[in-house]
């Protein structure tokens, strides 16, 4: 039985990869600099192996966007999804700072009170962002990163501290609508087919969750993730990126940019495949993962 923390609506998931991983959800309540109480943070875990993989989310997303790699990565490693701070499940209190400098905190005290050992650490579109900033301020605690379809590269202007009310209610207004979400969904996917009803549903269940818009709207107001321009070249660990061809959400033109600017890395296209791989083409996805683990001699089964 999925938790009770969850919303109602998850009983009209119908893809078993959707109902298994709604069953497989925790929660934790992470001690963080952040605030004077625990931040209760989902996650969800499976397998085992030396070296944990730690899965990143998107932007307005959650860890559902996980729900056909991870079981796939989990056959051989130790696999986590998080849900960020201010994204997901994870609780929103009143008075927590949403900004990338807090996403960061709590990533860390979430590593290091769970796993508290270096991940593959992999992250999806702005989850990739999250990924390049965590890398950048605690090379510690990652072995290797993997970026797919990764925002970060490019500077964006910050638009969002115009977002006074009512216009960040209008804005959030605006991507709750199921309408608007799903033509998101179909852009998101070279197969339009596989913006199916289930992927709608398992995109619009934290809409649902306490304080929603006001997390989001917090965290476009804070500027969310610019680019990291020449810090890139600071990376030292092995880098793998995965990029669909036919990505219409970001494009393709980063995917070279990220290569030439992190030097040990490798870029990998994924054909026939939009802004989410991971979705589109889990097995493709998984298998270049788990290939780019194994060269470093980083799997070793239990």
């Amino acid at each position: 039985m999925p938790a009770s923390f969850l919303p109602k609506s998850i009983a009209q998931l119908t893809e078993s990869t959707s109902i298994a991983l709604a069953q497989s959800i925790q929660r934790e309540a992470i001690t963080t600099p952040l605030s004077s109480g625990p931040i209760a943070t989902t996650y969800v875990r499976q397998g085992s192996g030396n070296t944990p993989i730690l899965l990143i989310h998107g932007f307005d997303s959650s860890l559902f966007e996980f729900r056909r790699l991870l079981p796939l990565l989990a056959a051989e490693n130790e696999t986590w999804a998080v849900d960020l701070l201010g994204f997901g499940f994870t609780e929103r209190a009143a008075g927590l700072a949403f900004s990338p400098r807090a996403i960061e905190s709590h990533l860390y005290y979430f590593w290091k009170t769970l796993i508290s050992q270096p991940v593959i650490l992999v992250g999806a579109s702005m989850g990739g962002a999250a990924a390049i900033d965590f890398t950048l301020n605690y090379p510690e605690a990652v072995k290797q990163l993997v970026l797919i379809d990764s925002a970060g590269f490019a500077i964006s202007s910050n638009k969002g501290k115009f977002l006074i009310p009512p216009l960040g209610y209008l804005a959030t207004s605006f991507l709750r609508n199921p309408k608007i979400r799903q033509r998101i969904s179909v852009n998101a996917y070279f197969d339009k087919n596989l913006a199916s009803q289930d992927a709608q549903t398992c995109a619009a269940l934290h809409l649902e969750m306490p304080n929603w818009n006001q997390a989001l709207i917090a965290f476009t107001k804070s500027g969310g993730y610019g680019g990291f321009g020449e810090k890139l070249s600071q990376i030292q660990q092995q880098t793998l990126i995965l990029w669909g061809k036919q990505d219409r959400i970001l494009g393709t033109a980063d995917a070279e940019k990220f290569a030439r600017a992190i030097a040990n890395s490798q870029l990998i296209w994924i054909p026939d495949c939009g802004h989410v791989p991971h979705l589109e083409k889990p097995q493709t996805t998984a298998q270049h993962i788990l290939e780019f683990i194994t060269k470093s001699g980083l799997t070793q089964k239990n």
